[in-house]
């Protein structure tokens, strides 16, 4: 199901439904009057992020990119609407373009601006109902896809669909003998894999780590910690060599990502959205992005098989995201 709205973001929101939403992944306006767009003289409002919390399932996570410059106004102001800051993700890239002015004169060679290369992404999630267990039990939300989003994973199977964690279930006696590849578990840092981000990375070699449930904990016997199962598919972790951008999730972007005449001027990568809303929406999930834009996060979201609703108060920008979604779904 894919639902596109025309409208204002906090008109449209406070029509729906309470708790009908799994998660939300938006990319909002950053406050920096980006080339000059109205749209972008401020970041959101409490009274936003509020409804977004009202409408998200109990647990339900938040995933909000930011500017640098505006990050802190951004995460005070979800959590002044209630939600919980989980975390901070950066986004990491090289093709950003300085926006510096130079200094003449006794001051030759100096400027007044960073090269950007990273922007943050708020995690913040809806306070749960009891445990993290019994939420997600209730509503299917509260935790976080690891086993989904690890990486590295040449696509682990189990069942005909990607393995989840244990917060969504356990293997039980069913689990697999051979799972292959299954990947390092995901970090709060994501990049581009440009040749300007690899590089800043050392070559590295990790080792060959013999079966968890023979090893110790600062010297303790094994036990005091609980003991590892030697059939799961990571009590044993071969040892490989290179840069060590190979520990995150690179998120390549591609000419693609401009299909179908778009013209938006803050467009994100498809494999970045699509690990985003895998990241943090359960199987079959709702995902809500209230500043739509050209439609990155509903073309991610229709790619992965979750169902999508996305609010758009720029009408030039709705027709594009309704293309690139239909052509996602097609």
């Amino acid at each position: 199901m894919t639902e596109l709205i025309h409208g204002d973001c906090l008109d449209v929101l406070r029509s729906m439904p309470d708790c009908s939403v799994d998660a939300v992944v938006t990319d909002p306006p950053y406050g920096l009057s980006f080339m000059g767009k109205k749209w972008d003289y401020d970041v959101p409002s409490v009274e936003v992020w509020a409804e977004c919390l009202r409408v998200l399932k109990p647990g339900g996570h938040l995933l909000a990119f930011a500017g640098t410059r505006t990050q802190h106004r951004m995460a005070v102001r979800i959590e002044d609407a209630g939600f919980e800051i989980r975390d901070m993700i950066a986004w990491v890239y090289g093709s950003g373009f300085p926006k510096s002015l130079n200094l003449k004169g006794e001051w030759q060679g100096w400027g007044t601006a960073l090269k950007p290369a990273l922007e943050p992404i708020t995690v913040a999630r809806k306070p749960l109902t009891g445990t993290v267990a019994e939420n997600v039990m209730e509503w299917g939300t509260g935790g976080l896809n690891i086993d989904g989003c690890r990486v590295g994973t040449s696509g682990a199977r189990f069942n005909g669909r990607n393995v989840d964690s244990d917060i969504y279930g356990k293997y039980g006696t069913s689990k697999p003998k051979e799972v292959y590849d299954y990947g390092r578990w995901p970090a709060n840092l994501i990049h581009d894999g440009s040749e300007e981000v690899v590089g800043l990375f050392p070559d590295t070699k990790s080792g060959k780590m013999g079966p968890w449930n023979n090893r110790t904990t600062n010297g303790s016997p094994n036990g005091i910690y609980g003991k590892f199962d030697e059939e799961h598919p990571l009590s044993e972790t071969y040892g490989d060599s290179g840069s060590a951008a190979r520990f995150f999730y690179c998120a390549k972007a591609s000419k693609r990502d401009r299909d179908e005449g778009n013209n938006h001027p803050t467009v994100k990568p498809t494999d970045l959205m699509r690990y985003l809303c895998r990241l943090v929406t359960p199987p079959d999930g709702t995902v809500l992005d209230p500043f739509m834009g050209s439609g990155s996060t509903g073309k991610a979201a229709a790619l992965e098989g979750f169902s999508f609703i996305g609010i758009e108060r720029e009408e030039e920008y709705c027709e594009i995201a309704k293309a690139r979604i239909k052509h996602a779904q097609q």
